[in-house]
């Protein structure tokens, strides 16, 4: 990858996906390609994408690294009704909150069952527990909200749902001019062009110029992805990729 966008006066972001899954291979993370996308067409940078383990130090720890850093953070899994399930534990620590169950979540998730509260034994309850200060997160599939606390997101890790509430909080997030890709094939391997590619880079120090070689029916050759927020520089930075 050459050079980084510009940042200036450009809201960033960082993901957390929490979950000792993940990390085993037995479950493959879908929510941070969901919501990268969607990021980039708000014009949200996305600078950091991160893996823990279902472990409460190491989860402050990241949170409270990268909370500071960035405009926004977004978590994904852990908010659950089992043992394991520690996010908001560890997002209320991190803030220095307690962790109470929330009359509001309270309602709102026993209108997801038969028998309404009834129904939620202390496991359920788990999931109406809501940092103080903390706004919550529109779930509409299961009911079990997420919430916000200060410039921090925490999501379900169900993909189907974190994309719902994906859906809720982006109308919430400051934006820019949305982030355009143009992918440029080249039919010749990384080794040829890089040091052409190089000059080009070089030219325009604002442009993200990514180079990702591939092999096709036996040929051997380079997709090149540009990303800018200026479709005019982005045919500039073609028209010289063209040349290569």
């Amino acid at each position: 990858m050459y050079n980084k966008m510009a940042k200036k006066n450009i809201p960033s972001a960082a993901i957390i996906i929490i979950g000792n899954e993940i990390l085993s291979g037995r479950t493959k993370d879908l929510n941070s390609s969901y919501l990268a996308q969607k990021l980039l067409h708000l014009g949200i940078s996305i600078n950091e994408i991160r893996v823990v383990r279902d472990d409460k130090s190491q989860i402050i720890t990241t949170l409270n690294s990268l909370r500071k850093k960035y405009t926004y953070v977004f978590t994904s899994g852990g908010i659950g009704p089992t043992h394991d399930d520690i996010t908001a534990d560890s997002v209320a620590e991190a803030f220095g909150v307690t962790l109470p169950i929330s009359e509001e979540a309270k309602k709102i998730l026993a209108s997801h069952y038969p028998r309404g509260e009834n129904d939620l034994n202390e496991a359920r309850l788990r999931m109406a527990r809501i940092p103080t200060g903390a706004s919550m997160i529109e779930n509409s599939i299961s009911k079990a909200p997420g919430f916000q606390i200060e410039n921090v997101f925490v999501l379900a890790g169900v993909p189907k749902i974190f994309q719902v509430m994906v859906n809720f909080v982006l109308r919430k997030l400051d934006s820019a001019d949305p982030i355009i890709s143009k992918t440029i094939k080249i039919d010749k391997p990384e080794g040829e062009i890089a040091e052409k590619l190089e000059k080009v880079a070089l030219e325009f120090p604002d442009v993200s110029i990514g180079s990702y070689p591939f092999k096709h029916n036996g040929k051997i050759g380079t997709n090149l992805v540009i990303m800018h927020r200026n479709m005019k520089i982005i045919r500039q930075v073609v028209s010289q990729i063209s040349k290569i």
